[in-house]
C-alpha cells in the first residue's frame, strides 16, 4: 500500500497515494483510529477523500488533537497516551504507548477488488507482527483456551446446532482482542461488520493476519498498560452496559417445551414447594400462535396478563422469546404493515426475500434501519402492558432454514446470476439487500439491531423500569442493549469446561452480562453435571437453566437426591452473593469491566495466570475454580502471587495459601473451590426465594485482613432510576492495629439497622472500638456495627 501525500489537520491526518488512502484520528486518550482503504481509488468514488462511515459499534465521537509531522517517507503522529509511526512507502506502521513502548507493528496492508456480477467482491488484509511471547485474549464468543494464539476464526454469526467444542463460527462476532506481552497489554478492534477471518499466528507463527470481505480495514488501537485499561478504553469506544434490574441476576428457568400456562404454573410450584429460589421463567416459541411474532396461542395461553400477575405474586417475572422471522401470512397485521412500509429484506432482484424458519414462509425485518428498529420496538407494547418483564431474542443471526428459489438476474453476457446467490450457513444470501447495503456487509450486525430495537422499545413503553434483553446473536457494542448467552451448548462436561474461557472472552470483549445454559441445552444431563454446572453458573452473571424439546427436562428436582439438595445449596449461594454481583454489575456500567475476569487481571506478567482457562476471578477479590470434569473430587488450581484464603462454597474459612504456584483443592460433589484474596472485602446477604430490593436488609462483610483492604457495595431499589448509595471500605493492618473505614455517598436510606463484619487472618483482638459487639469463633473475628458505621479499629497486642 503505497502512500505519497499527507494532509495534516488539527484532529486528523489523511494519507493517500495513487490507489490507497489512510485516515488517522484520536477518539480518546490512549486510542488511535487507523482507517485503511487499500483499494480506495477502485472501490469508492471520492478518492483520495474517504466517504463518511456509519459505525454500528462505535459511540465515541470525540476527536482529540493530533501532533503530526512528516520526515521524508515517515509520518510521526502523537496523541494523548499513544503514538504512531507510518511508513508512506508501504503503508505499514508502528503503534506505541505514551511511555514510548512498542505495542504493535503492522507489516503489510493490501486490498483488491474483483468486478463480478451482480456485486463486486472486496478482499482486504492486515498483517501484524506476532512476537513469540505475546498472548491474544478476547475475540468475543470463540472456542478454545483463553490464549487464542495458534487458532483461526471466522466472524460470521451462525446458527450452530448443536455446536461442539471446536465449532467456529458461532452466534456472535466481536472482532476485538487484548494482546499481552511482558505484563503490558494493548488492544485492537476491527470496526468492520463485514465477514472476516483472523489467523492468530497459525499459518505463520510470526504473524497475526486479518482478512475482511469489505473494502476497508477500520482499526482502533488501544493502549494499556494493564488489561483492564484496554477494556476500559474499548468500553468507552463502543459503549458501556446499562445497569440491569436486580431480578435478572436471580435464577432463571427455561425450556423449549412449556406448552401451556398450566405447565408454567407447575414449574413455579415445583420451585416454591421445594424451597428453590427463582426469579424468572422464560417462554420459548411454544406460546406463539403458529410461530407468529407478537402473538399468543390463546388455546394454551388464554390470558397472558393474568398469568403474569399470578407469577408476580410468587416473585417471578415472565420473559418471552422473540424471533425475527415474520410469517408471510396475508391478514397477519405485523406482516402486512412490514410489507406496506417496505421494512423487509429484499433479494438482489428487488423482491421480498422469502425463507423458512419456525414460521413458513417467513420474511425478515431489516434491523439495520432505525425506522424498522423503532417499529419493532413498539410492537412490544401489548406485551409490556400484559406484564411481560423482558425480551429474549433468538434465531437473530438471522437463522433461515431455506430460501424460496429465485431465477437470478440476467447478466450482461446473457447468462443469469446463480439464483439467490451465495448462502453461507443457515442464513440469508450474501447479496440480499438491506436498504443500500448487502447482507455480506451487515449480517453480523443484524442481531445488534434487533437487540437495540428491543431495548429502546422497552425503555419507551416501561420508562420506570430497566430493560432486560437477552440475545443470541451479537456484534461489538451489544453490551449497550442486551445480555448474551452462548447458544445451544450440549449437556456434556466438555461444554461446561468450554463455557468458562468463552464467557471470559466475551467479558474481555466488552460484554459483562453473559451466561451459558445450565446444564447444557441439548442432550441428557445427569445429576453430577447439573450440580457441577450450577456451581460454576452461580458465578455467571446470567444464571439460567434451559433444555430442548425432545430431551429430558432439567428442572433441579428431576434428578432426585442428593442432587436436588446440592442444587438448592448452589442457588442459595447465588442469592447470598447478590450484593457483590450487583455491585460488580454497577462497576461494569461505569467502566465496562467484566464481572468474570481472567487471572491475568491479577497477574498480567504471569504466564501461568494467562493460561489458566478453567478458572476465573469474580471481580477482584474472589478466585473461583469450578470442577469441570466428571468423577473428580480434587482439582489443580493456580493461585497468582499474593495470599489467598480457602473460602470453599463462599462459607468455609480455610488455610491461607501463598500464590505464584499450583495447589490441589478438595472438591467433593457438594463443594465449589473458592479463594478470598488478602485485602479483599465482599458483601453477602441472606438467601431468599426471590429478589426484592437491592437496598439490602442484611449485609455481612467478609474481609481477609492485609496491609491494604478495599471493598465496595452499591445499593438501590433494584430497578428503576431512583436514589442509590455507594459504600466504599478502606483500611488495613499496620503493626498490631487493624482498621476499616466506610465512606458512603448517595441519598438512598439504609434498609438495615446493623451490619456484620467478619474478619479473617487476625489474631484475637484485645480491644475493638467503633463496634456494638464482637466475638471470636474458630479464629474468625465477628463484629456487629451500626449500619451507618464509619470506622472500626482492632488492637491485636
Amino acid at each position: 500500500m503505497h502512500l505519497t501525500d499527507a494532509s495534516i489537520g488539527a484532529t486528523h491526518v489523511l494519507l493517500s497515494g495513487p490507489r490507497a488512502a489512510v485516515e488517522i484520528r484520536c477518539p480518546g486518550p490512549g486510542a488511535l483510529r487507523v482507517r485503511h482503504a487499500p483499494s480506495s481509488a477502485v472501490a469508492g468514488f471520492t478518492h483520495p477523500e474517504l466517504p463518511e462511515k456509519r459505525s454500528f459499534a462505535v459511540v465515541a465521537d470525540g476527536a482529540l488533537p493530533l501532533d503530526a509531522r512528516r520526515d521524508g517517507d515517515t509520518l510521526h503522529v502523537r496523541a494523548e497516551g499513544a503514538s504512531l509511526e507510518v511508513s508512506l512507502a508501504s503503508g505499514t506502521w508502528t503503534f506505541r504507548d505514551g511511555q514510548g513502548r512498542t505495542l504493535a507493528r503492522c507489516e503489510a496492508v493490501s486490498g483488491e477488488v474483483r468486478h463480478v456480477f451482480p456485486v463486486s467482491e472486496f478482499h482486504t488484509r492486515l498483517s501484524l507482527a506476532a512476537p513469540p511471547d505475546e498472548a491474544y485474549l478476547g475475540f468475543g464468543e470463540k472456542v478454545g483456551p483463553l490464549d487464542k494464539r495458534g487458532l483461526r476464526f471466522t466472524f460470521w454469526n451462525t446458527d450452530a446446532f448443536p455446536p461442539h467444542v471446536e465449532t467456529d463460527p458461532l452466534y456472535a462476532s466481536i472482532p476485538f482482542f487484548v494482546a499481552l506481552r511482558g505484563g503490558v497489554a494493548w488492544g485492537l478492534f476491527l470496526d468492520e461488520p463485514w465477514r472476516s477471518e483472523v489467523d492468530i499466528a497459525l499459518s505463520d507463527p510470526t504473524r497475526l493476519e486479518w482478512a475482511s470481505r469489505g473494502p476497508e480495514l477500520d482499526v482502533y488501537l488501544l493502549a494499556g498498560p494493564h488489561p483492564a485499561d484496554v477494556v476500559r478504553r474499548y468500553a468507552a469506544l463502543t459503549g458501556r452496559p446499562a445497569m440491569p434490574p436486580l431480578w435478572s441476576l436471580g435464577a432463571h428457568q427455561s425450556r423449549w417445551g412449556y406448552e401451556s400456562e398450566d405447565d408454567v404454573r407447575s414449574v413455579v410450584r415445583g420451585y416454591r414447594s421445594r424451597g428453590l429460589p427463582l426469579d424468572v421463567i422464560h417462554l420459548d416459541i411454544d406460546y406463539m400462535d403458529a410461530y407468529k411474532a407478537w402473538t399468543w396461542d390463546r388455546s394454551r395461553f388464554p390470558d397472558p396478563a393474568r398469568l403474569a400477575r399470578e407469577l408476580a405474586a410468587e416473585g417471578v417475572k415472565l420473559v418471552t422469546i422473540v424471533d425475527p422471522g415474520i410469517k408471510a401470512d396475508p391478514g397477519y397485521p405485523v406482516y402486512e404493515e412490514a410489507r406496506a412500509r417496505d421494512f423487509l429484506v429484499r433479494l438482489d432482484r428487488g423482491g421480498t426475500l422469502v425463507g423458512e424458519v419456525w414460521p413458513d414462509p417467513a420474511v425478515f425485518p431489516d434491523f439495520t434501519r432505525e425506522e424498522v428498529q423503532r417499529w419493532w420496538g413498539d410492537l412490544q407494547k401489548p406485551f409490556v402492558d400484559a406484564g411481560i418483564a423482558g425480551i429474549w431474542n433468538d434465531m437473530n443471526e438471522p437463522a433461515c432454514f431455506s430460501i424460496r428459489p429465485d431465477r437470478g438476474v440476467p447478466a450482461p453476457d446473457g447468462q443469469r446470476s446463480t439464483g439467490v446467490g451465495t448462502v453461507e450457513g443457515s442464513t440469508l444470501p450474501y447479496d440480499a439487500r438491506h436498504g443500500t447495503r448487502r447482507h455480506l456487509e451487515v449480517h453480523n450486525v443484524y442481531g445488534l439491531g434487533m437487540s437495540r430495537a428491543a431495548f429502546e422499545g422497552l425503555a419507551r413503553h416501561a420508562p420506570a423500569r430497566r430493560p432486560f434483553v437477552l440475545t443470541r446473536a451479537a456484534f461489538a457494542g451489544v453490551q449497550r442493549y442486551a445480555a448474551v448467552w452462548t447458544g445451544d451448548f450440549m449437556s456434556h462436561f466438555t461444554h461446561l469446561e468450554a463455557s468458562i474461557p468463552m464467557l471470559l472472552g466475551l467479558g474481555l470483549s466488552g460484554v459483562p452480562f453473559v451466561g451459558a445454559d445450565i446444564p447444557g441445552f441439548v442432550g441428557r444431563a445427569n445429576g453430577e453435571l447439573l450440580v457441577r454446572w450450577m456451581q460454576a453458573g452461580l458465578f455467571y452473571p446470567l444464571m439460567r437453566n434451559h433444555a430442548a424439546r425432545g430431551r429430558p427436562a432439567h428442572e433441579p428436582w428431576r434428578f432426585g437426591e442428593p442432587f436436588l439438595g446440592l442444587a438448592r445449596a448452589a442457588l442459595e449461594r447465588r442469592y447470598r452473593l447478590l450484593p457483590t454481583l450487583y455491585t460488580l454489575m454497577h462497576e461494569a456500567a461505569e467502566t465496562g469491566l467484566p464481572v468474570m475476569r481472567p487471572l491475568s487481571f491479577a497477574a498480567p506478567a504471569d504466564r501461568e495466570a494467562i493460561g489458566a482457562f478453567d478458572q476465573l476471578l469474580f471481580g477482584e477479590d474472589l478466585l473461583v475454580a469450578p470442577v469441570v470434569r466428571p468423577s473428580q473430587s480434587k482439582r489443580l488450581v493456580y493461585l497468582p502471587a499474593g495470599a489467598w484464603m480457602d473460602f470453599a462454597n463462599l462459607e468455609r474459612a480455610g488455610k491461607v495459601e501463598e500464590g505464584g504456584r499450583h495447589v490441589i483443592a478438595d472438591a467433593p460433589l457438594g463443594v465449589v473451590p473458592v479463594w478470598l484474596r488478602a485485602g479483599g472485602a465482599v458483601a453477602f446477604t441472606a438467601p431468599r426465594t426471590h429478589t426484592t430490593s437491592a437496598s439490602w436488609e442484611e449485609i455481612v462483610w467478609h474481609v481477609h485482613a492485609a496491609p491494604a483492604v478495599r471493598g465496595r457495595l452499591y445499593e438501590d431499589a433494584g430497578d428503576g432510576h431512583g436514589a442509590s448509595r455507594l459504600s466504599v471500605l478502606s483500611g488495613g493492618l499496620e503493626g498490631a492495629t487493624f482498621h476499616l473505614e466506610r465512606r458512603a455517598k448517595g441519598e438512598l436510606p439504609l434498609a438495615r439497622a446493623a451490619e456484620t463484619i467478619r474478619i479473617y487472618g487476625l489474631p484475637t483482638p484485645r480491644s475493638v472500638t467503633g463496634a456494638r459487639s464482637h466475638r471470636v469463633v474458630e479464629g474468625v473475628v465477628d463484629i456487629e456495627v451500626a449500619a451507618d458505621w464509619e470506622r472500626i479499629e482492632l488492637k491485636t497486642s
